[in-house]
This record gives C-alpha cells, sequence and structure tokens, in this order.
C-alpha cells in the first residue's frame, strides 16, 4: 500500500470505530457487498476488482503520518490511535471469482471480522470493486457487441485519474478486451499492447504520404491513422505504399475515428480489395459504444475490430452502480435493515447457480451452510487476513474463467435488444423465513 492508503476512507468509519471501542463492541459481524438493483440497459454484472481488494486487506496498516494526522484533527480518542496503530486485518472474507456474472443482491464478497475491523475497510471494499465491476460489465457487453471482432482498449488518456485507468484495463480484459494501449497496464498485468499512429506525426509531416512512410518502416504492427485530412485519399495512399513497397509492406490495419463510418469503411474496402490487400484490416474508433458497434454490423460495415476509448470506463449510459456495504449478522444475531424499496437478507449467504445444458437458468440466494442444487458462487479467499491459496489465480486464467461464464449466460441475457432479460433470482425458504421473522420481531417491539 502506498503512504497513508489507510486514509482512504471516509471519517464517519472512524467515528463509528471509535464508539465501538468505547462500548466493547468488538464480537464477530458479517458484512455483505453487493448492488441493490440493476441499471437500465445492464442484463447483469461482471464481479472484478477481487485480486486488488484481497491485497489492500491483507497490507492495510497505519503508519506514523496518517496517525499523526488523525491526531492532529482532535476529535478522536488515544484508544482508537492505539488500536490504529496496531491494526492489521484478521477477517475471513468469501467472494465469487472475478469474471462472474452477477445479479441484484447477490454478494460479490462477505466479509466476517470484529466489528470494528469489518466496519473500518467498508470504503476502501467498495471503492476497489465498485468501477472494475462497472468496467468489467460494460466491456463485456461491447465484446458481445462485437460479435468476435477484436477490441482494444484505447481510453487512458481521458480516464479519471492514470492509476485508475490502469485498473480499468485490467478489468476490460478480464471481460473479453484483446489489448490496451496503457503501457503501464501491460508491464504490470502483461496485457497486450496496441497502438495506432495519430493526427499529429501525420500534421508533422509536410506530406501524408511521406509520414506514413516514416512510421510504417519501423512500427508496421500499429495501424495507420486514414482520417486526418480525407480518408479516402489517406487510404489510397496507403495503397501507394503497398505498391511502393511490395513484399516489405507489413502494415496490417487502418484505422477510422471520424465522419460516416458506415459508408467510409464501405468505400474504403472497396478500394483495398481492388488493390488486391484483402489482409488489410479495418478498425474503427471515435464515439462508439456496443449500440453503434451492433448498429454498424447490422447494416453490413466490414470493420473487422474496434478501438473504444472512454465508454468502456466512464461509461455514459452508466456513470454508478448502486452498490452496498451492509451489516448482516453481528455477535450471533441476524440483522436486518427495513426499506420500501431496498431489501436486505440477513446473516451470511450462498449462491446457487442452476444450469441445464451448461446455461444458467437461475440462481437462488440462500443462506451460508444450506445445501441446495446449483453451482455455489461464493468461495473462501481470505482467512486469517491472509489470502488463501488460489483465491488470486493468474490473469489468463480469470479471463479464460470469465469468457466461460458470460458463454453459460441464457441467449435473452447477452441479447443486447432485449430490454426484458427473464433471469430469476429466487430467495430460499430458509432465508425468505429468517428475514419475515426478524421483521415480524422488529413490528412487535415497543
Amino acid at each position: 500500500m502506498e503512504e497513508c492508503a489507510a486514509l482512504y476512507t471516509d471519517l464517519q468509519a472512524f467515528a463509528m470505530v471509535d464508539a465501538y471501542l468505547d462500548g466493547g463492541m468488538l464480537d464477530e459481524a458479517v458484512f455483505s457487498l453487493f448492488v441493490h438493483q440493476l441499471p437500465p440497459g445492464l442484463h447483469f454484472l461482471a464481479a472484478c476488482g477481487l485480486e486488488d481488494a484481497l491485497r489492500s486487506l491483507e497490507t492495510l496498516c497505519f503508519p506514523r503520518e496518517a496517525l499523526d494526522y488523525l491526531a492532529s484533527l482532535r476529535c478522536f480518542s488515544d484508544r482508537l490511535l492505539s488500536y490504529l496503530e496496531r491494526f492489521r486485518f484478521s477477517g475471513e472474507v468469501s467472494a465469487v471469482p472475478e469474471g462472474t456474472p452477477v445479479f441484484p443482491q447477490e454478494p460479490l464478497v462477505e466479509v466476517v471480522a470484529p466489528l470494528p475491523e469489518a466496519q473500518l475497510v467498508e470504503t476502501l471494499l467498495l471503492n476497489q470493486l465498485h468501477l472494475p465491476t462497472l468496467t468489467a460489465s460494460k466491456a463485456a457487453r461491447v465484446v458481445m457487441a462485437a460479435g468476435g471482432r477484436p477490441v482494444m482498449d484505447t481510453g487512458l488518456r481521458r480516464m479519471y485519474g492514470l492509476e485508475l485507468g490502469t485498473k480499468m484495463a485490467r478489468a476490460a480484459f478480464i471481460a473479453g478486451v484483446q489489448g490496451t494501449s496503457n503501457v503501464l497496464a501491460g508491464h504490470r498485468y502483461g496485457l497486450p499492447l496496441v497502438g495506432v499512429l495519430e493526427h499529429s506525426f501525420v500534421q508533422a509531416h509536410e506530406d501524408e504520404l511521406e509520414s506514413f512512410r516514416a512510421f510504417a518502416s519501423g512500427f508496421p504492427e500499429m495501424a495507420l491513422q486514414v482520417d486526418t485530412y480525407d480518408t479516402l485519399r489517406g487510404v489510397q495512399y496507403v495503397i501507394r505504399l503497398a505498391r511502393e513497397l511490395g513484399e516489405g509492406f507489413r502494415v496490417r490495419a487502418l484505422q477510422l475515428s471520424s465522419g460516416d463510418l458506415l459508408a467510409l469503411s464501405r468505400a474504403a474496402r472497396s478500394l483495398l480489395d481492388e488493390a488486391g490487400l484483402q489482409r488489410m484490416k479495418l478498425f474503427a474508433n471515435g464515439h462508439l459504444d456496443e449500440a453503434r458497434i451492433t448498429w454498424l454490423l447490422e447494416q453490413g460495415a466490414p470493420l473487422d475490430g474496434f478501438c473504444l476509448g472512454p465508454v468502456l470506463s466512464v461509461s455514459p449510459d452508466v456513470s454508478a452502480l448502486e452498490i452496498a456495504y451492509k451489516l448482516v449478522s453481528y455477535a450471533g444475531k441476524d440483522r436486518i435493515k427495513l426499506s420500501s424499496q431496498q431489501a436486505l437478507y440477513p446473516g451470511r449467504k450462498q449462491v446457487f447457480r442452476v444450469e441445464e445444458g451448461g446455461t444458467a437458468r437461475r440462481d437462488v440466494l440462500a443462506r451460508h451452510g444450506e445445501a441446495l442444487p446449483g453451482r455455489p458462487l461464493l468461495r473462501p479467499v481470505m482467512r486469517g487476513g491472509l489470502r488463501l491459496e488460489g483465491a488470486c489465480p493468474p490473469l489468463r486464467e480469470v479471463r479464460e474463467y470469465a469468457q466461460r461464464a458470460l458463454e453459460q449466460l441464457p441467449p435473452e441475457l447477452r441479447d443486447l435488444k432485449h430490454s426484458q432479460p427473464a433471469y430469476r433470482v429466487e430467495v430460499s425458504p430458509v432465508l425468505a423465513w429468517t428475514r419475515e421473522q426478524l421483521i415480524d420481531a422488529w413490528a412487535a417491539s415497543p
């Protein structure tokens, strides 16, 4: 963890922990992290961010600088500062594997730890899981829309922070995006790197053809951007360069990023094919999302792949998830929160995914310890504050698992035009009865 990372939390967390310590409330608590409901247009979420979340828990501590700052606020007791000085997360965590499709009320993560510990990590966990899950969910939809064509991430420069952009590149890769222009993400996670000639390189030369010649000689694997001035003239320059270089011409792709992508892709494809450059790929960039990609392909746009900017992680249609971290048990007693619009189910849980013929048909939200038909999704990933073996598989394995899990979704959930996806999430009779008993007990209390 970087210096003072322990202060990445909300002020009230320290106040509540101080009060817990004062009241001797140190018993075991259970918190569930889940999403209340899906945003409009999203049929599922792809859980993501677990590896960073577990690493944060495992290394969380309060250095002297953080303690001195909290003391300077003059609102916390010496008891709290002493507790934080010795703080190490000692709890147990269960979670669904990264890349798992999840639905409302299903825990992505459950934390079992002494109440002050579990409370203190609330903001940290929500932050580490929220945007990666949102990004992976958006990226999965875009990849589905592309219909097997490669999708590349080029959104770092417009992301809300460099570190965030790097984590989002990882989330997009898990969901099926094939590469990124983010070099740090390539270095940190081993992601495939992609690049494209930018307009500024063309503008810096007196002649567009000369700019292509200069760039292609050293970086033939990167796509040439052909719409700095006139798209089809740019394509014709590439054709001239191919004839000039003969067998030495190794450019594999061109990119279109502006104008009428449908008409321009058709015209560009025609020019390239007539010149014998059938192997040349055409990629599209610009203001693309899953709806735009779907429309272009339905109209027959001869596009071979897509480069997407911030739409993967600064999603204009869904800017945030209704994600929550709620207390569901304390000191061995189940807890609920009553709301007319947001149900909270008490106690530790398990989610069973019922599959038929390799396709997920329904989920059952159940009490922890129930034995029901289906595949249990929540797995132990941390015990005693330490990650368990296998909790964080290699990234390629996570990606492969995510692809299998997404392919097992019912066709109607993978159909981006389906407005009312019919996926059932049932509540087990035992869990439903437990909640009703707690509600009745509350109603009968004085």
